[in-house]
């Protein structure tokens, strides 16, 4: 069986008890670097199947709920799909809430609203727990390479107990401030990829017209000015027309969507991502719900 992560090399800390839930394209390879960092961690997962492969592969145990799952465990984390999705594990007789003991860390990795952040953080300070939202940046790739970027809000203590675990699977584990800046600053991330996707779809999509070589060319301005992480790891599958992998529009659309509404209640002015948002809805129309977010250059062919 191929593994699901990759190899690296984990900092020595001292094993934990932890739970993981959630075991889907980034939680699974997540649980798993931190199982393979040495740590006892019991998984729990929706579909109950995904979690029996999991423990399969990296030993630890699976539970049948949530509040199962973090039975004794000083740390728990989460990456689900939503703002639903996360209250329906935390919450309710069998959410993880109710099975934490006192003084236990729970570590959100979802990219959801600013709002759940601090509604969950503060229903944690009522029952002496505490949260921290920490979503995160790297996609797949980042999370089965353990690389990922991580950017959280909460108390101090509370990020001081979870970062030497998390560094597990992350290379940054940052505290951005309080409860819902690590959403705010992940919204932030996601403002400036769609501004880069679309800019480079454009780019390439003007290049193929001129005649260019477009590998010559993104080898070329990738050494200077024009250089980011899209043009370096999408620039030459978009050019190819491959978009069956990575990121999904689905994905990028429920994110901005979260941005779009807290730009409505701040009032900030978001034009350029309003735009990329509608043509991440043509994107979908045209059957692409879980292309690559660089098949935006789709719509200019």
């Amino acid at each position: 069986m191929t593994s699901s992560i990759q190899p690296r090399t984990y900092e020595s800390t001292p094993a934990r008890r932890v739970a993981f839930l959630g075991l889907g394209v980034m939680g699974l390879p997540m649980a798993g670097h931190l199982a393979r960092a040495g740590h006892e961690v019991t998984v729990y997962n929706r579909s109950p199947a995904k979690a029996q492969a999991w423990t399969g592969e990296f030993g630890g145990r699976a539970a049948a709920t949530p509040r199962e799952a973090v039975a004794g465990c000083e740390l728990v984390f989460c990456c689900v799909g939503n703002d639903d999705d996360l209250r329906s594990v935390v919450l309710g007789p069998d959410g993880a809430f109710a099975g934490m003991q006192p003084g236990a860390v729970f570590i959100d990795h979802t990219t959801a609203s600013a709002d759940v952040a601090r509604e969950l953080s503060a229903l944690a300070q009522e029952r002496g727990l505490q949260f921290v939202d920490a979503p995160v940046s790297g996609g797949q790739a980042g999370a089965q390479n353990g690389q990922l970027t991580v950017m959280c809000g909460g108390p101090q203590a509370a990020f001081d107990a979870a970062r030497p675990v998390a560094l597990a699977f992350s290379r940054a584990f940052t505290l951005m401030g309080e409860s819902g800046a690590g959403q705010l600053t992940k919204m932030v991330n996601q403002i400036c990829i769609a501004g880069l996707v679309q800019g480079l779809s454009e780019a390439i999509a003007f290049g193929q017209k001129a005649g260019l070589d477009m590998a010559q060319v993104l080898e070329v301005i990738g050494k200077g000015a024009a250089q980011s992480w899209q043009l370096d790891n999408r620039g030459k599958t978009m050019i190819e027309d491959k978009f069956e992998f990575g990121f999904a529009v689905d994905w990028m659309r429920k994110d901005l969507g979260l941005v779009l509404q807290e730009a409505k209640r701040n009032g900030a002015r978001l034009p350029v991502t309003a735009l990329v948002d509608q043509f991440y809805a043509d994107v979908q129309a045209l059957g692409g719900s879980r292309w690559d977010t660089s098949s935006l250059i789709k719509r200019l062919r």
